[in-house]
């Protein structure tokens, strides 16, 4: 007999469905500070949380008081988290996102921050002994954190810590907090929670979850810990100058930034921000239960954003540094075992989508539509397969050659970026020695050098543990000041404090749309394309190397620009302007409701907020 839910669950769903700008403000003006929502009664009682409470409980409020130090290493069971709404197919490979994985971190304070050791990177569950064996869908990613002492706690000091759940065979993530209360060597149960969350894929929903984690301590024991907090001093001062929103509103007229984050609708909009001269500016990432805390520690599952990010990236480094016939280099000859046509298929080819691969869809390219069979031939089987060697048996299964040349016709489709990025990898193996790797080659080259210290992303999955190659299709975990570090690098012509990390040509041909597909059109047979520049190209979407580039008409000059635009599914978006200016948008527009519409009819309404800033 199915059980009829309680009015608070009921409740609560209506809450989670229903919530708008308004119920945003009128929650915010009802929190009070941790000790109210959470008090030490609360988190020491053996008792389930019966529902999440705003998220102003998991930070310090202004009567906050200096904490304990705290050094050591935190051991969290794995727990049973509850959902709104239930979810409907919650195991996916023998692994439940219901359960909070079992987990260690190592963490130390430094004033009121709280600094996981393990911060940035993909922190898999630890081995469990349970009845039946569960394994938590989920790996986590924890960020910087506060610790504090609230009036009415006794000896207790709290702390707090944004944790992102994320997935290591997709590019889900669902952005969170925990709290605990902790004296000496003790420490009570965590309260978590996750109240926001980028595009769902295989789980198909969007939902909150809350729990309690049972947890144990053990003070001190990690190594250089000065050093520890020096590097974290360093990279805390390496970040972007931020400031929220309402800053930035001040110094424009009233209106000028109305419509900002559209055409999506305010409910599927996760965090906006940009930068405007050197500042990131960010709105707050509403949640049923209030802003979240923590919003510059969120990483966001940005799934295609990760095409303008590894290969892109990685093709402008290996042309500064080899050349720029890198482009030219052919998938077949670094990919071994693939179909005979590969060996035609260049670099950029893979880049531009326009491999001459795809098996599915229409032989119609007059006018071509780019998207034709893109999800067909068992493609989340292909997507969700671990290895590599898995991954390119489902594309050699699959993925037939169509009849016309690479580079003359744009299919979108994710292989292509995968195979670019074995290609790459392989490509560099040939040059450094077996132990070279894309991704870690750009974490040392690119994004260290402009202050990206964390750059967690999915691999392949391979037998023994061994490391499998970064996925250049999707699967990258970042937050807004990477991605605002990415663009700024781009935008300066490929060069960082003096030092050129990516090939400058290659770099401003990129952000000028020099070689852009019209993505409707066969270049063996159509004439006037894309690569004449913005001016001439017809159509109003082109795509190369990984960027979109819809088209808007300046307000001051009256010309057509192209618009270099990183975008991912759920809406996703890094665009960036003539006029200087960065625009971020991080959304969850995929897997809506029936009856649900993400978006409003003006596609270009950040481009005109952007535009009324500086027009250009």
């Amino acid at each position: 007999m199915r059980r009829m839910p309680t009015l608070s669950t009921t409740a609560a769903v209506c809450r989670l469905l229903t919530f708008g700008l308004a119920s945003m403000a009128s929650l915010t003006a009802t929190a009070g500070p941790a000790a109210t929502q959470l008090p030490v009664a609360t988190l020491t009682s053996p008792l389930a949380a019966a529902a999440p409470v705003d998220n102003a409980a998991f930070a310090p409020g202004a009567d906050a008081a200096e904490a304990a130090p705290l050094v050591g290493t935190l051991r969290i069971d794995q727990a049973s988290m509850r959902a709104l709404p239930e979810l409907k197919g919650p195991v996916i490979g023998g692994r439940d996102a219901r359960l909070f994985p079992a987990l260690s971190l190592q963490l130390f304070s430094d004033g009121g921050r709280l600094v996981p050791v393990q911060r940035g990177t993909m922190l898999g569950e630890t081995p469990v002994a349970t009845a039946r064996g569960a394994r938590s869908y989920w790996t986590v990613i924890p960020q910087f954190g506060r610790v504090w002492r609230e009036p009415g706690d006794g000896d207790w000091s709290r702390a707090a810590l944004p944790l992102m759940l994320v997935n290591d065979t997709e590019n889900h993530a669902h952005q969170g907090v925990v709290t605990f209360l902790y004296r000496g060597g003790e420490v009570t149960a965590l309260r978590l929670q996750f109240t926001q969350q980028t595009a769902p894929y295989l789980l198909h929903q969007h939902f909150v979850l809350w729990g309690r984690a049972t947890a144990g301590f053990t003070a001190g024991g990690l190594p250089d810990l000065e050093a520890q907090r020096a590097a974290a001093r360093r990279e805390l001062a390496g970040r972007l100058p931020a400031k929220p929103w309402s800053e930035l509103a001040k110094q424009f007229p009233a209106g000028t930034l109305d419509g900002f984050g559209g055409p999506l609708r305010p409910k599927w909009q996760v965090l906006n921000a940009l930068v405007y001269r050197g500042t990131l500016y960010h709105q707050d990432s509403s949640t049923p239960y209030g802003p979240y805390p923590y919003p510059l520690e969120m990483r966001f599952g940005v799934r295609s954003v990760m095409k303008s990010v590894a290969a892109p990236l990685a093709l402008l480094r290996l042309a500064e540094t080899y050349g720029p016939y890198v482009l030219d280099l052919r998938i077949g000859d670094h990919v071994p075992g693939l179909h005979p046509k590969w060996s035609r298929v260049r670099f950029i080819d893979a880049a531009d989508m326009s491999t001459g691969f795809g098996g599915f869809g229409s032989l119609k390219t007059r006018p071509n539509d780019p998207f034709s069979g893109y999800l067909e031939g068992e493609y989340d089987a292909w997507y969700t397969a671990g290895s590599t060697a898995a991954k390119l048996a489902l594309i050699n299964r699959h993925l037939k050659p169509y009849p016309w040349e690479p580079g003359t016709v744009m299919r979108y489709r994710d292989q292509d970026f995968f195979l670019l990025g074995l290609a790459i990898d392989g490509f560099l193996k040939s040059v450094r020695g077996p132990q070279a790797d894309l991704w870690q080659m750009l974490g040392d080259e690119v994004f260290k050098p402009i202050g990206i210290h964390h750059a967690p992303a999915v691999r392949t999955l391979e037998a023994g543990g061994a490391r499998g190659v970064v996925w250049a299709n999707a699967g990258y975990y970042p937050t807004l000041d990477d991605l605002a570090k990415i663009a700024l690098l781009l935008q300066s012509g490929g060069a960082h404090d003096g030092q050129q990390l990516l090939h400058r040509g290659l770099t401003a041909d990129l952000l000028a749309a020099r070689g852009a597909f019209d993505i409707r059109t066969d270049r063996s047979r159509d004439t006037g394309d894309a690569a004449a520049g913005a001016g001439t190209a017809s159509g109003d979407e082109h795509y190369h190397m990984g960027y979109w580039f819809p088209r808007h008409v300046g307000s001051a000059s009256g010309k057509a620009f192209l618009l270099p635009s990183m975008q991912g599914s759920g809406d996703n978006r890094v665009t960036i302007y003539p006029n200087g200016i960065i625009s971020l948008q991080m959304a969850k527009a995929a897997e809506l409701p029936p009856g649900e519409q993400a978006r409003d009819d003006d596609a270009a309404a950040t481009h005109r907020v952007v535009d009324r800033m500086a027009p250009f």
